[in-house]
């Protein structure tokens, strides 16, 4: 059975005064089941606090636009406070706890991509909460939990049923909360929009790459990443992820469209695209793009720390790496066509800007 590669948009989970959460689900998106992956937003508006809470997956988290604080703590380590803004890209290996704030009066916007190979639900993250109504101490006895903070019961009692919420609050201007180290964001978030570029091809496009080189804690995630503007009416070379990745593409801003051509040369997809679509390229499947007039912005995971790609156009496509006999045979044409179609691109790397 063909599964539906076709884009979609998140749907609201929960929220409330302080923000909400959104999720894409299996059920409509299925290659998130089939390539075990997970996606989510969380959207924080003025003084909005996602309680602390960890995961059963790894991930990578984005933020999309705002600026706020966000708190991680690995096993055994110390609390690392960051400050974060519009292109901060967040490792977040197994077991770290996060909780996020903001502070400011535009919107806090923070995208979440991940492996589920070893979440609940193949899919889906799943996370559990410190505090709060649904909070991991909640189910536990008094007793129990008196014993293991070493506290009267009453005491427990007011700890453990005080936050009446669940997952986002809004906290009141007078709460205070844990100030930004700059030297804590070291090794834990990259910022795509400012890091030095992989990839610039004047009047093309450009790409930031996220690997075990500039963010070294992905290696931990167990995936890279990367962030790829192409300028309006550019055109994002054929190609595919040769190591047995899957591809997982969320657009940020712009539009534009997308072709998908998979096993015997059937073309699985071909649709257009917009800021807030997720699709998901599968193992050794072909995926090009076309920006439209305003241009086309992408951040994507790739479920390999340090992903290869092979391109099948530009100048450092495999076309240009056989020989001309081969290509001759390859192509059936005449050897004056496959001059032709050699003497072409041979200066484009990845990306083509529009026709003159």
């Amino acid at each position: 059975m063909e599964i539906d590669l076709s884009p979609k948009v998140s749907k609201k989970v929960n929220g409330g005064e302080g923000g909400s959460y959104y999720s894409w689900s299996p059920a409509e998106l299925p290659m998130l089941e089939e390539g075990d992956i997970g996606a989510a937003k969380l959207s924080l508006q003025k003084n909005g606090f996602a309680l602390p809470r960890y995961s059963d997956s790894s991930k990578v988290a984005y933020v999309l636009q705002g600026e706020g604080v966000a708190g991680v703590v690995l096993p055994e380590k110390e609390e690392k406070v960051l400050a974060i803004k519009n292109g901060d890209a967040i490792a977040l290996p197994f077991g770290a706890v996060t909780w996020w704030f903001n502070k400011e009066d535009t919107e806090l916007t923070i995208l979440f991509l991940g492996d589920t190979a070893k979440a609940h639900k193949r899919g889906e993250f799943t996370d559990f909460f410190l505090t709060g109504s649904n909070g991991i101490f909640t189910g536990f006895t008094t007793e129990f939990v008196s014993r293991a903070w070493d506290l009267p019961e009453d005491v427990v009692s007011t700890l453990v049923t005080s936050q009446s919420s669940s997952g986002i609050v809004k906290l009141s201007e007078s709460n205070t909360m844990p100030k930004p180290n700059k030297e804590h964001r070291v090794g834990f978030a990259l910022n795509c929009e400012e890091a030095p570029l992989d990839v610039d091809i004047e009047g093309g496009g450009k790409v930031v790459v996220l690997n075990t080189k500039n963010l070294p804690l992905v290696a931990d995630c167990g995936f890279g990443a990367d962030l790829v503007k192409i300028y309006g009416n550019s055109m994002c070379s054929p190609g595919f992820s040769c190591d047995s990745a899957l591809q997982v593409t969320y657009i940020v801003r712009g539009s534009g469209r997308v072709q998908i051509v998979g096993v015997n040369g059937k073309r699985v997809l071909e649709t257009s695209v917009k800021a807030g679509e997720l699709f998901i390229v599968p193992r050794f499947f072909v995926v090009s793009k076309i920006a439209d007039e305003d241009g086309l912005e992408w951040f994507s995971i790739v479920t390999t720390p340090n992903p290869v790609f092979t391109h099948l156009a530009g100048r450092t496509s495999v076309w240009k790496a056989l020989s001309p006999e081969v290509l001759e045979a390859a192509f059936n044409v005449p050897k004056q066509v496959e001059q032709q179609f050699r003497s072409q691109r041979t200066n484009a790397e990845i990306f083509f800007p529009p026709p003159n």
